[in-house]
């Protein structure tokens, strides 16, 4: 791409992407939570689905042939499958303002709210919900605080969440192209697989750090011998995740939106290893607000954001475990007690 070299953009999170803006909610004592992202109006959407053990909702309604060509908000959740509920507290919300697809003068609209889980349920939490799990309300109370800015590390979906042997978490970033662009990317990261090179704080993601955004160590760090990983969970830690959606302004149909979300993907190859096992249910949504034609030639632009895309989920993956805290009056290993 000619011109200066993409930067961040004002706030560094996704909300920086027009159009946008994320709602989070979490219930302490369960150790839970749930990241609503929620457009101004109803955007295209896709998703891309590489883990071995995914939990969503309506992805398949998102398909280019299918009937559904934009949503009206994307739910990220802890609290596996019960953490589905999340979305229904987001589509009761929507629908009790006017907001879902309809055309027939009479009928309330239908709220379209894809959304995806991660396993937090053995982080020490208090689960004993009997049948009243919290997601419901959780996905509510989360909507309606949605705004342009929102807490990262230990918050949101992420606020159960465990990357590796490390605390997870919430993590976001955005960059704009020299044209005019803007790329946002936010995430939970709950991986099986390690964030950060054997036997140090190096993040796999290092070479795509924009400043000093999740430490500014550089990459002399980075190693990777074969079968070494670094940091990922024991063999018997087999239920994990990591959840994400990337945004543009660009205006894009449902196929091209696929396609940024398959692009995007490489951005979990790049911060985590390993990643997509069978017990990773990754996942990756994209949105367009449509405030930007795409410029031609449209396939070239289109893989420009897909791999500014991708970077920029990557360094989101790193800046959710670089800001992420232990929970209250509990002891986990966070990235900054690594050794320097």
């Amino acid at each position: 791409m000619d011109g200066i070299p993409p930067g961040p953009g004002p706030r560094n999170l996704i909300t920086d992407v027009p159009g946008l803006s994320i709602g989070q909610a979490e219930d302490i004592g369960a150790r839970t939570g749930v990241t609503v992202i929620l457009p101004d109006d109803r955007a295209v959407c896709a998703a891309d689905v590489r883990g071995g053990a995914p939990g969503t909702r309506e992805t398949d309604a998102l398909a280019p042939e299918n009937l559904v060509d934009a949503v009206d908000a994307v739910v990220l959740s802890g609290g596996s499958v019960y953490g589905l509920a999340a979305a229904d507290g987001v589509v009761a919300w929507l629908g009790a303002r006017g907001r879902g697809y309809g055309l027939i003068a009479g009928v309330p609209k239908s709220p379209v709210v894809p959304g995806a889980i991660l396993f937090d349920m053995a982080n020490g939490g208090d689960k004993g919900w009997g049948e009243d799990p919290p997601y419901r309300a959780l996905g509510r109370a989360a909507a309606a605080a949605a705004g342009p800015d929102f807490a990262l590390g230990t918050a949101g979906a992420g606020y159960g969440a465990l990357a590796g042997g490390l605390k997870g978490g919430l993590g976001s970033a955005s960059a704009m192209t020299a044209d005019g662009y803007t790329v946002g990317a936010i995430v939970a990261v709950n991986s099986w697989g390690s964030v950060t090179a054997p036997g140090g704080r190096t993040f796999w993601a290092a070479p795509y750090e924009l400043g000093a955004e999740f430490g500014g160590l550089g990459s002399a760090g980075l190693r990777a011998a074969p079968d070494e990983w670094g940091l990922a969970k024991r063999p018997a830690d087999t239920r994990n995740t990591t959840i994400a959606c990337v945004a543009v302004d660009a205006v894009l149909t449902p196929a091209q939106a696929k396609r940024l979300a398959v692009m995007a993907q490489d951005g979990f190859a790049r911060a985590i290893r390993p990643v997509h096992a069978p017990f990773d249910g990754d996942v990756v949504f994209a949105l367009s607000t449509g405030h930007r034609p795409l410029a031609d030639p449209a396939d070239y632009t289109l893989a420009r954001l897909g791999a500014l895309a991708a970077d920029t989920l990557a360094r989101a993956i790193a800046r959710g475990v670089f800001e992420a805290d232990p929970w209250p009056g509990a002891y986990v290993s966070c990235w900054r007690h690594l050794p320097a």
